[in-house]
């Protein structure tokens, strides 16, 4: 829970309107999460990942992400509190866009002891993973098209390949849509170490809603799908 809510906060913000985006997660056929996304207009996201149901009476989720950027979704901090069963970690990023240098700190929350702490260099302009997604509501991309985004959590930094994989029907709560399918290539070892795939499709009409998003990990965790459900 605590990768997708790092992954996926910023996916929906997509100009200078406020705007709150309310998903579904959906893991192994049963609805795991509720995931609200919202953007104030003042260059901050703000992000709250809560499970639900079945899953919650074996592991309690409740995170909050937040994000701040500076023009052209340059990344300026972020602060990732993650509540999950018995774990409590709180993450803060600096990114000092003028010594092109990244802060990490993560704590644990219970009992105060370091858990990471790191510097690294970055180029002037850099997306956090989430901030970097959020692009995606602006490529429009052609089918079989591609791009490249400078992307740091912090601890690792890479040019993350993006590419438009074709457009495609998709059904959701809120109705049906024809969505650009995209794939963002995070994982084995780009930005993140573990195997999978991640998915975003974009509306293809003016609003460039991100109508659904899928985390496809390993058989043993299992996919995520997250659909829309309501827009603010």
């Amino acid at each position: 829970m605590r990768l997708v809510l790092a992954l996926l906060a910023c996916v929906v913000l997509r100009g200078q309107q406020p705007e709150t985006l309310s998903y579904g997660v959906e893991w192994r056929f049963v609805r795991a999460g509720e995931v609200q996304l919202k953007y104030t207009g003042d260059r901050q996201s703000d992000l709250t990942l809560k499970s639900v149901g079945l899953v919650s009476s074996f592991l309690k989720v409740d995170d909050t992400y937040r994000a701040q950027y500076d023009q052209g979704w340059c990344a300026t901090s972020l602060n990732l509190e993650a509540h999950e069963g018995k774990r409590n970690r709180e993450t803060k990023v600096t990114f000092d866009r003028a010594r092109k240098r990244s802060s990490y700190l993560e704590k644990d929350m219970t009992s105060g002891a370091t858990v990471l702490a790191k510097e690294m260099e970055i180029p002037a302009c850099v997306h956090e993973p989430s901030g970097g997604l959020q692009r995606m509501r602006h490529l429009k991309l052609a089918a079989g098209a591609a791009t490249e985004l400078p992307v740091s959590d912090g601890k690792r930094l890479a040019m993350v390949k993006v590419e438009a994989q074709g457009v495609e029907t998709v059904k959701t709560p809120m109705g049906e849509f024809r969505a650009m399918k995209y794939e963002a290539f995070m994982f084995n070892g780009v930005i993140y170490a573990r195997k999978g795939r991640l998915f975003v499709w974009v509306t293809e009409d003016e609003k460039r809603l991100p109508v659904q998003i899928r985390v496809q990990l390993p058989f043993y965790v299992g996919n995520m799908t997250l659909q829309l459900e309501k827009v603010q």
